[in-house]
């Protein structure tokens, strides 16, 4: 899946990001200073907003720590771990939320003097409910959204004489226009059958069930979502549909450049980096649309939370931040003009911005489909082996795909592996 985490991990390792700042650094214990930890964009977005912050709070200076993500969540769960150097405000990625919350390590927002839970009519419901744990805690507040979305070579799909509708009608469709692709222009339908996998895993997940686990922590590696996921992955790679390349490598960009990858599904921020400088030079040659079958799907998303563990008087500064970054609209659209960060905020959705045409998909009026993602995508449960469970897919998916191994028998090994996790 090109989640925004992957995406920051790579740029975190060469710096694209501009620079990661205090890196090497621990977090500040001065009363005069308020430390927000965060991960490439997030904290451009804190950096963003520290000039508002100081027309409220002059005397308060505010530190932003930088640093890759991946070292960013190990740092702060060592810090919640050991109760040391733990920064005011911290940003959590959508991907690491259940570790964070079963730690106790933060605080319940629900709780008094926070009181998130009156604002969550302002939030894109969502976004709300998957910081909200099944006690009804609320261990952070939603920052920003990757609502997902379908990227299309318009010209690739004209020359082989199909429509968008085609390829949105059914899965079937799908691969039958990537077979009329592949002989009009040589083009591969997907960059990676796994593609097709992270989509349909999340199509039809029950009410407070997880992608990856029921309500009662057991795994669901064997249900019919995988089946159906992991036979399509199939057959799109018998037929040849998919270029067999990572996301974020060298190849995969490549693809993408010269019009060897005809779609991508991943989330609307993707469309930044692809305009601004993964591959400028194909501007006015993709066109967005909604996921096939009208799938409601989320690719990434951040999130802010405080310790419990830092001064009373930090505290209070330390919620008027995350309020500055999550409730404030103005610095919502701001961050989602600079930073392609998809507002949580619903109040937001009407601004022009959402109507302005989008250069490099042709003009097309494509955040208008993003707001429609963002409002239908309903939260599937987190799970602290969320993380490890993915890993496991995706090596089920490897079996299948490259050694040739049955479906049947690859997911029941991954079940079967999951069950001994979780019964530890």
């Amino acid at each position: 899946m090109y989640r925004r985490r992957e995406f920051l991990k790579a740029v975190g390792a060469v710096g694209v990001s501009g620079g990661l700042v205090g890196c090497g650094r621990t977090a500040s214990t001065s009363d005069q200073t308020l430390v927000v930890a965060a991960y490439p964009s997030v904290d451009a977005i804190a950096r963003a907003a520290i000039p508002a912050w100081k027309r409220i709070h002059p005397d308060l200076n505010i530190e932003v720590i930088s640093r890759q993500i991946t070292d960013h969540h190990t740092a702060m769960m060592t810090a919640l771990a050991t109760d040391s150097y733990l920064p005011d405000v911290m940003a959590i990625e959508v991907g690491y939320l259940g570790r964070f919350s079963r730690g106790g390590g933060l605080e319940n927002l629900a709780q008094p003097p926070f009181g998130i839970e009156a604002f969550k009519p302002e939030f894109v419901p969502y976004a709300f409910d998957e910081a909200t744990t099944k006690t009804d805690s609320v261990v952070a507040a939603p920052s920003d959204v990757g609502p997902g979305t379908l990227l299309y070579r318009h010209d690739i799909l004209q020359e082989a004489g199909s429509t968008i509708e085609d390829l949105q009608n059914s899965w079937e469709n799908f691969v039958a226009v990537g077979i009329k692709l592949k002989r009009a222009s040589g083009a591969y339908l997907v960059a990676n059958a796994s593609d097709v996998v992270n989509i349909l895993i999340r199509t039809g997940v029950q009410s407070n069930q997880g992608l990856y686990f029921d309500e009662n922590g057991q795994p669901l590696i064997t249900t019919s979502r995988f089946v159906e996921g992991f036979t399509l992955a199939a057959q799109i790679r018998k037929a040849s549909l998919d270029a067999q390349v990572q996301a974020w490598s060298t190849d995969w960009a490549q693809g993408i450049r010269n019009g060897k990858i005809a779609t991508l599904m991943s989330g609307a921020w993707l469309v930044g980096h692809m305009s601004n400088w993964l591959a400028p030079q194909t501007k006015g040659l993709w066109r967005a649309a909604q996921l096939p079958q009208k799938t409601w799907a989320a690719y990434g998303g951040s999130f802010l939370a405080l310790p419990k563990n830092i001064t009373a008087s930090k505290k209070r500064y330390a919620w008027d931040f995350l309020k500055l970054l999550s409730l404030n609209a103005k610095r919502q659209l701001a961050a989602f003009e600079s930073e392609d960060a998809f507002p949580v905020l619903v109040n937001t959705y009407h601004a022009p911005f959402f109507d302005d045409p989008i250069p490099f998909l042709g003009g097309q009026r494509a955040r208008q489909l993003w707001r429609e993602a963002a409002l239908n995508i309903r939260a599937v449960q987190v799970h602290s082996q969320d993380a490890f469970a993915a890993e496991v897919v995706n090596t089920a998916l490897f079996k299948v795909l490259h050694e040739g191994k049955s479906i049947k028998a690859s997911l029941a090994q991954a079940q079967s592996l999951l069950e001994r996790r979780v019964g530890r």
